[in-house]
């Protein structure tokens, strides 16, 4: 066994790994290849900055799980994940951003050299990953069949276990740190760009729990904290322009711990907020609060939607769009699981452990109002908020 310090038990990978076998045999898969970051690292522990190359674990009919990558981060397998080197395969430099070679050739010579080509082989189509060009190389060297197995991994990522729970709660504790700081220093006249640099340098600092201090990690998004008219806009950064008073900016913005997010978003106005502004924060939290009442075990993902929603309509505020997604363990260009939504429509039973944002903003036609809360299912009542800070619209004179 590899000597790696990993963020799991080797017990806690092994039903990771079972439970996403069960799933590709109900989906009649003989071999699956995953290559979304945050499934490589719950079902391996892999943890490295090299997304932006062709990576991926194969999963096969029995065995560990394979590591393949790029020669040089095979290396970094090495250090961070738990199975034995013959599992760690690296492909030459020859294969990276060549004209005249794809790493999927590479990737479809080791398939065929566990053999396992001529088999039902799951990828994941819709993915950030995973290009056209890769599926194309893929197909064209082996002989299985290609089928979409989108999602497979991340819906079996839904419930977290205990310890994926104490990474959120941490996460949550380094979010409440960020949004405090905030508060302190952003004022009129200071740049833009600072509050995005303090915001970075709270969040890797870290916090404390009973079990003493603990660093951060870098999100998987970037602050996003427009101001004024800005902040009818979903998601925009920040410049270095100077904050101005008479306007209101929304923070959004996570912790991160052991790649484990907590999402928080905070609105601070610099004077005096309309009134308009003071009506929509009063319905927002009655909807949070209606929210996170709905949010319990046996209740849907549409239950939530629809509680949050029916308070808005009951005053007259008009939002379309869903209001939330899971959360978890995640890498750029998103925070988000991407398998239930917290909308209307959505029938995705609530389990106890399952996580989501739920993410009651509002954009409107002068201004941006973000009032969201990182929340737990319990296994009776409503859900646990992870983060303790206060619900409101913050006003500095």
């Amino acid at each position: 066994m590899p000597d790696v310090t990993l963020p799991f038990d080797r017990a806690e990978y092994h039903d990771r790994l079972a439970r996403v076998r069960r799933a590709m045999d109900d989906a009649g898969l003989d071999v699956l290849f995953t290559c979304d970051p945050s499934n490589m690292a719950w079902l391996t522990g892999y943890d490295g900055w090299s997304f932006y190359v062709h990576q991926g674990v194969i999963v096969g009919p029995e065995g560990e799980p394979v590591f393949w990558g790029r020669r040089m981060d095979a290396m970094g397998a090495m250090r961070t994940c738990y199975m034995d080197a013959a599992n760690i395969v690296g492909y030459s430099d020859d294969y990276v951003m060549s004209s005249d070679s794809h790493a999927m050739e590479h990737l479809a010579e080791t398939i065929k050299a566990r053999g396992w080509d001529g088999r039902r082989i799951g990828v994941e189509k819709e993915n950030y990953y995973y290009s056209a060009r890769a599926h194309e190389v893929l197909e064209r060297n082996l002989e299985g069949a290609l089928v979409d197995a989108t999602l497979l991994v991340n819906w079996q990522r839904v419930i977290k276990s205990p310890t994926e729970i104490r990474f959120m709660r941490r996460a949550a504790r380094i979010v409440e740190n960020m949004h405090r700081h905030i508060l302190e220093i952003v004022e009129p006249g200071r740049r833009r760009n600072e509050i995005a640099a303090a915001i970075y340098h709270t969040g890797l600092w870290g916090s404390e729990d009973e079990d003493g201090l603990f660093g951060g990690d870098y999100a998987a998004i970037a602050p996003l904290m427009p101001t004024g008219r800005d902040a009818t806009a979903a998601h925009l950064t920040w410049d270095d322009r100077p904050f101005e008073e008479g306007a209101a900016t929304f923070f959004e913005i996570a912790g991160c711990y052991r790649r484990y997010h907590a999402p928080l978003c905070r609105t601070i106005f610099l004077g005096e907020p309309p009134a308009d502004m003071r009506f929509a924060e009063e319905a927002v939290i009655e909807g949070i609060e209606a929210g996170i009442s709905a949010a319990r075990p046996g209740n849907t993902a549409g239950d939530v939607a629809r509680a949050f929603y029916d308070v808005l309509q009951k005053r007259g505020i008009k939002r379309e769009g869903r209001c939330g997604y899971p959360i978890g363990l995640s890498y750029p260009p998103d925070w988000g699981e991407r398998t239930f939504s917290i909308r209307p429509n959505d029938q995705t039973e609530l389990k106890p452990n399952m996580t989501f944002h739920l993410m009651t903003a509002l954009w409107m036609d002068e201004w941006g109002l973000e009032i969201t809360e990182p929340l737990r299912v319990r296994s009776e009542g409503p859900a646990e908020c992870l983060a303790n800070y206060p619900r409101q619209l913050f006003v500095k004179p």
